[in-house]
């Protein structure tokens, strides 16, 4: 279902405060398509961390009282 602006993200975990589909897989699938259109390989800790975190934001929204929430 989509909000008010025709947006269908973000969109409520699936189980509370927990999502089963947000996986290492699903951190590993992100990463590996970005790869394959031509960007660097994600290989350092600190990169992963950051795209786990862009990936929550896009698909959860913000965390209530995060830096830049």
């Amino acid at each position: 279902m989509s909000g008010p602006d025709g947006r269908i993200y973000p969109v409520a975990p699936s189980d509370g405060d927990d999502d089963p589909r947000f996986t290492l897989g699903l951190l590993y699938d992100v990463r590996q398509v970005i790869e394959a259109h031509g960007y660097p390989p994600v290989t350092s800790g600190r990169d992963l961390v950051e795209l786990q975190l862009s990936l929550s934001r896009f698909l959860y929204g913000p965390v209530a009282g995060a830096v830049g929430a």
